[in-house]
């Protein structure tokens, strides 16, 4: 296998729901980062062999192959294809995986994978309920085989029952929430997201256009008596909204070329991608595919947990990194450094490659090594991918 470098990434801001992003046709906000993926190193973009998108709800303006549609939407060539894949929550990371493989295996020379989802317009579980063009439901994914084996999928109940497997105290939870939106509050004010994020238009909360350079989410205001007080979800003992992450919009996008492909463009990488896995969990307990897809990848890179200087575990809900950190004795100190999905929000297909560009951003300013991303994702799964900064 050849050598993959990731040798631009970027994304835009996170926007809330019916926040900066709410007007937009979702092709339209992920062509912004495909042509930024390609113009930040100067690249002609019909070198590009391929598009990699993860995007979880593949219904109305996200459907018919939202990487196609972005390609066309944008400044690549017609000629270039695209192809849009979904493991959830975990997509856009899988998109990644799937690009360096193309690349690593000589498949391909020049990869763009990416992400995007607009939840202002197709909120969890839009994809369904949907209806056939004769009227008739087109059924529900979650059939009787799954019922009968599992029961009624619930993330949330999930969330709730990893915090009592794990012994993570609801104060536990607060406190990691509240230090999620300071750290992701410092981040933006001291300006460790500049480099990623492509400011882009938006609008306001009153309609008016503006330029959208931070991530809308972040609520530097909270507290752990702000968090008290919110009201307890249906069928928990005590998680609540602001343990979950945010309903949001947004994408991000890298580019992913092989050594040889590199050298001869004359194209100065940011990252390697050292190695990739993905497993399989519990479908009940459902978000702990973390704590078992880390040691996967780790053994694929012949490195310890100790090697790593940032990890980037999606906090979909409080109890998922903490638990992770728990069961695998994790330094705290290099969990999200600069805050996480509490904070910043979670587009769910946007969301890998997302935490991926800011994890190489943030190894690139530290002048570290080695960077971990991973997250839970519905129905069970979790891919973990590990990058090196060269």
């Amino acid at each position: 296998m050849k050598d993959v470098f990731v040798v631009s990434a970027a994304r835009t801001a996170v926007g809330k729901q019916r926040g900066y992003f709410r007007d937009y046709l979702a092709p339209e906000l992920l062509a912004l980062v495909l042509d930024e993926a390609v113009g930040r190193v100067g690249l002609d973009p019909a070198a590009v062999d391929d598009v990699i998108a993860g995007c979880v709800y593949q219904v109305g303006e996200q459907g018919f192959n939202l990487a196609r549609m972005a390609v066309l939407a944008s400044g690549l060539p017609e000629t270039l294809g695209g192809i849009t894949v979904n493991r959830q929550c975990g997509s856009s990371l899988s998109a990644i995986q799937l690009a360096a493989g193309m690349v690593g295996s000589g498949t391909h020379d020049a990869v763009i994978a990416c992400g995007c989802e607009i939840m202002s317009k197709y909120g969890i579980a839009s994809d369904l309920n949907c209806t056939l063009a004769n009227g008739n439901s087109a059924g529900h994914p979650i059939g009787k085989f799954y019922l009968d084996k599992y029961g009624i999928p619930s993330q949330i109940n999930a969330a709730q029952a990893i915090a009592h497997r794990w012994q993570i105290s609801k104060g536990d939870c607060q406190d990691f929430a509240v230090a999620s939106h300071a750290k992701a509050h410092r981040a933006t004010v001291e300006g460790r997201f500049e480099q990623e994020i492509v400011k882009v238009p938006g609008l306001d909360r009153d309609g008016n256009r503006i330029e959208c350079a931070t991530d809308e989410p972040i609520r530097p205001e909270t507290t752990r008596e702000a968090l008290e007080g919110l009201k307890v979800l249906a069928g928990t003992d005590w998680m609540t909204a602001g343990l979950s992450s945010t309903v949001t919009d947004g994408a991000s996008a890298m580019l992913l070329m092989s050594s040889d492909r590199a050298r001869e463009l004359g194209v100065t990488p940011l990252a390697r991608v050292v190695a990739s896995a993905v497993v399989g969990s519990d479908p009940v307990l459902m978000l702990t595919g973390p704590l078992t897809a880390t040691p996967k990848v780790l053994a694929k890179a012949g490195l310890a947990l100790r090697d790593i200087d940032l990890f980037e575990v999606n906090e979909a809900f409080a109890p998922i990194p903490l638990a992770w950190a728990r069961e695998l004795h994790a330094d705290a100190d290099r969990l999200n450094v600069n805050g996480g999905a509490l904070a910043l929000g979670h587009p769910v297909g946007n969301s890998g490659c997302r935490l991926s560009v800011t994890a190489i951003h943030e190894l690139r300013r530290r002048k570290a090594r080695y960077a971990l991303v991973t997250l839970c994702t519905g129905g069970g799964q979790a891919p973990a991918s590990i990058f090196e900064r060269v």
